[in-house]
């Protein structure tokens, strides 16, 4: 269980990773150029969408259900990027930057949530990625953007590593708020790495299949 000194961190890590990816929802909004009601639809939806699913599967009680401060941070986040996203000389290059920071500190939320709810560390860790994924797929999907995760770039293995990292540092006794700093720290120097040098896992290439047997 994580210790009660730990779960304010904990809370305010998932708030700043709720506004951080209802930023991107927005931004993705704004580039759509959607009235204030799509921002709002779109930067909640990102911004809550991840842990939704994971705290169902964990079968836990879903933390906006509990805390409505969550939905009213993705609101108030929405409305404010509705009114300065023309601020921005990329919004794209601010959107993949701002999913890098949201990756990380979801995947350590994440993973934590998992433990703290009797998970073992490997469904831990597949909730961390499932978390830290699945907004910014909610989010391309219904913003009709190409889907961050078919980017060349390394994406959901940053999140991996990171949850793996954050698991095993307590696995070693580490203290678990180094282990989340820790955990973060990894999964967006991966992500920024990736983004920055276009680091990109070997993928599969089409090959000529086996020929057919002589069965005579």
């Amino acid at each position: 269980m994580l210790p009660e000194t730990l779960q304010p961190l904990l809370t305010v890590m998932d708030l700043v990773a709720v506004a951080v990816f209802a930023v991107t929802g927005a931004i993705v909004a704004s580039r759509k150029e959607m009235d204030i009601v799509g921002f709002l639809w779109l930067g909640t939806i990102t911004g809550i969408g991840g842990g939704t699913v994971r705290d169902l599967l964990l079968g836990v009680p879903v933390f906006w259900m509990r805390e409505p401060i969550y939905v009213v941070t993705a609101i108030m986040v929405s409305i404010a990027v509705y009114f300065t996203a023309h601020l921005a000389q990329s919004r794209y290059r601010v959107l993949l930057w701002l999913d890098a920071v949201g990756l990380a500190m979801v995947t350590v939320v994440g993973t934590a949530k998992g433990l703290d709810a009797g998970a073992g560390p490997v469904n831990a860790i597949v909730m961390g990625v499932i978390t830290a994924s699945l907004g910014g797929i909610i989010r391309d999907i219904l913003g009709h953007e190409p889907s961050i995760i078919l980017r060349r770039e390394i994406y959901v293995t940053a999140s991996l590593v990171g949850a793996l990292v954050y698991v095993a540092a307590i696995g070693m006794g580490a203290d678990r708020a180094f282990a989340a700093a820790f955990g973060f720290a990894v999964a967006f120097v991966i992500r920024g790495l990736a983004m920055t040098y276009a680091w990109s896992l070997p993928t599969y290439r089409s090959r000529p299949g086996a020929p057919p047997r002589n069965e005579g």
